[in-house]
């Protein structure tokens, strides 16, 4: 049986945006005199901008201050992202081939909108999803349900017919709190950090339309 839905998370699962991100922190961070390393930027991966601010920069800031910050850090994001952001491989061929079956798509992220876009513009995927849910579309950031929730309902689907792609934590617990079936992909962890996922794959190539929902793979 197939999914009414399948929900995409953008960085790690269409496009590998990881070294362009934590590169992008890390000039905000030197401009304030502070360090982060690959590993702090991994534990807070996926979350929205202005709450990793806040966790990293420390919860006095103002919201005009961390607004500021956003700004900053996604514009050294946007400058980077042109040469140091691809598709992860056998993303295009599942978009396709769900398409082609006749499942609704749509991307459930934590970016901005002008990231999704210009990223998704990047590689001609704009067309194919039906909804973009970003950063900007919701007030509370995953773990919590709430982005996928809202891709559910503009798609006008049950969350419990709704697949969710993921590779961060935070991801496949809004999926799970969702009601919704979550596939977590390991390009940004280790199989091992993903005990709350349905199925776990270290390949999009591994999936198939028909075997996506919880308990039929």
């Amino acid at each position: 049986m197939l999914p009414d839905a399948v929900i995409f998370d953008m960085d790690g699962v269409i496009v590998d945006t990881a070294d362009a991100h934590c590169a992008s922190w890390q000039m905000l961070a030197a401009e304030r005199g502070m360090t982060i390393s690959r590993h702090d930027f991994l534990q807070t991966f996926g979350r929205p901008t202005r709450e990793i601010i806040r966790t990293r920069f420390g919860e006095h800031l103002t919201d005009e201050q961390v607004g500021q910050m956003e700004r900053r850090k996604e514009a050294h994001f946007r400058e980077l992202a042109r040469d140091h952001v691809k598709l992860i491989p056998h993303v295009v061929e599942l978009i396709d081939t769900l398409i082609a079956a006749g499942v609704a798509l749509a991307v459930g992220s934590s970016a901005p909108p002008a990231n999704v876009q210009l990223t998704l513009a990047q590689f001609d995927l704009n067309g194919r999803f039906r909804t973009l849910v970003t950063g900007h579309d919701v007030t509370r950031g995953k773990p919590d349900p709430e982005v996928f929730l809202i891709a559910a309902e503009r798609l006008g689907v049950s969350p419990s017919r709704c697949v969710v792609i993921e590779d961060a934590m935070a991801g496949i617990q809004a999926a799970r709190a969702a009601g919704m079936t979550a596939i977590a992909l390991t390009t940004s962890h280790e199989r091992s950090a993903f005990p709350d996922a349905h199925r776990v794959v270290d390949s999009l190539a591994e999936l198939q339309p028909e075997d996506l929902l919880a308990g039929e793979a």
